[in-house]
């Protein structure tokens, strides 16, 4: 079994080290590693861990967090390794087929995010309504009548409890929910994550960034 392990440990030489030897005594093996954020003496990383089928996922946050100073904020199956070049190849896509640009984006949103679904929705008219521009295959169906918080003007994560209203489905299964203008306030990309973890300021950053450059591409 492969699990997505994201984890915050201290930013000091050798604790990446201690990590690993800790999962590995517990008969994981770490596939990849990715740096989600680093600040303030600590960093978050996306580790992708290969474990026997016989082994129960608590393991791992068990041998993680006695390390001293680590803490597991997520654990979740997951298929595939972490390979970072995805972004510059939907870049590249997208420059190929500017008209399937939108489509392409948000088919490959979820792959360099980790999570189940995008979508691109936009708000129109007098009245505001909103309607869907694209979306992933995993995406609900459920459409809104209309998004309070379009037009957006900056990339942010949606919080229903906060004032942030979205169709019930989208938050099915504890879905974390971000968002970041495409190209005008009043559209936006949407990315769904059930289960978590919750996006961090950089991941908000980088959908930011990449939103900016399929906007500018598609036109």
């Amino acid at each position: 079994m492969t699990y997505l392990l994201r984890v915050v440990l201290p930013d000091r030489p050798g604790t990446l080290g201690a990590l690993a030897s800790a999962l590995g005594a517990e008969g994981a093996d770490i596939l990849s590693v990715d740096v989600v954020e680093r600040g303030g003496g600590s960093a978050v990383d996306d580790l992708v861990v290969d474990m026997p089928s016989s082994r129960l996922p608590d393991v791992l946050i068990t041998a993680a967090e006695a390390v001293d100073g680590v803490m597991v904020e997520s654990v979740r199956p997951f298929a595939g390794a972490l390979d970072t070049t995805r972004e510059l190849e939907l870049v590249e896509a997208v420059t190929a087929r500017p008209e399937d640009g939108l489509d392409l984006l948000a088919d490959g949103v979820p792959r360099l995010f980790r999570s189940a679904w995008a979508l691109i929705t936009e708000a129109t008219g007098e009245g505001r309504r909103v309607r869907r521009v694209a979306s992933s295959s995993a995406a609900p169906e459920t459409e809104a009548a209309e998004l309070g918080w379009l037009p957006l003007d900056k990339a942010t994560v949606l919080d229903p409890a906060g004032g942030h209203t979205v169709p019930e489905a989208w938050t099915d299964l504890d879905t974390e929910l971000a968002a970041a203008p495409l190209g005008r306030p009043e559209r936006a990309v949407v990315v769904g994550r059930p289960g978590g973890p919750a996006f961090r300021p950089s991941e908000l950053a980088r959908l930011s960034h990449l939103a900016g450059i399929v906007a500018t591409i598609t036109g």
